[in-house]
């Protein structure tokens, strides 16, 4: 019989390479702003490494010093990815390549700029991943609209290697045999920082 996947088995990818185009002139302030005196990247990376996810590994590119200095002191790996300007599906081949993740059971990816994201939801994901044996797709979603996190059987890690361009984790969702299980975590699926005036309504200062 198949192993059953449990907690230990999921790696979590923070996406954090990104140049943050909509942010016009504030563009070098993103995930550096600060959320309760803490830079946003290092906040994200922080409740991923209180989960039960048994690493956590950071993509990093635009800005990747600073952000490197952010995350300073923090029990996680760094996967910096040269050509993060070419799109986001260059920057989850980089991290789900690496091999703390290509080992796991399963790959959990997050967008550093969800402040609203929670450790409890992070591990709420897990549990529905394990619970579903390691083997579907679990999607977070807020009602019947899909967001983010996803974790990511390792079945599809091939697929997610040919991936091009600005494409993310929704075209392997689409084209995929794999189950896909949706999971309710409330706004927070929803909630990014994609514009200066969402950064300052999510108690966010611009450093």
């Amino acid at each position: 019989m198949e192993k059953i996947a449990d907690p230990s088995e999921v790696a979590v990818v923070l996406l954090a390479a990104g140049q943050a185009r909509r942010f016009g002139t504030a563009i070098d302030s993103k995930l550096l702003a600060l959320f309760d005196g803490i830079p946003l990247v290092r906040r994200s990376a922080m409740r991923a490494c209180e989960s039960m996810a048994r690493s956590v590994t950071v993509v990093v590119g635009f800005r990747a010093p600073e952000m490197i200095s952010a995350l300073s002191g923090l029990p996680i790996n760094i996967a910096h990815n040269p050509d993060f300007a070419s799109g986001m599906s260059s920057s989850l081949i980089t991290g789900m390549m690496t091999p703390q993740v290509r080992s796991a059971q399963g790959t959990l990816v997050m967008l550093a700029d969800m402040p609203s994201v929670s450790t409890a939801d992070l591990n709420a994901l897990i549990e529905a991943f394990v619970a579903h044996g390691g083997r579907s797709i679990i999607g977070a979603t807020c009602g019947n609209i899909h967001g983010n996190p996803v974790i990511f059987p390792r079945s599809l890690m091939g697929e997610v290697a040919r991936l091009k361009g600005d494409l993310g984790a929704r075209s392997i969702i689409r084209a995929s045999n794999v189950p896909v299980v949706d999971f309710d975590i409330g706004t927070s699926a929803l909630h990014d920082v994609d514009t200066v005036e969402a950064l300052i309504a999510a108690g966010g200062i611009i450093s």
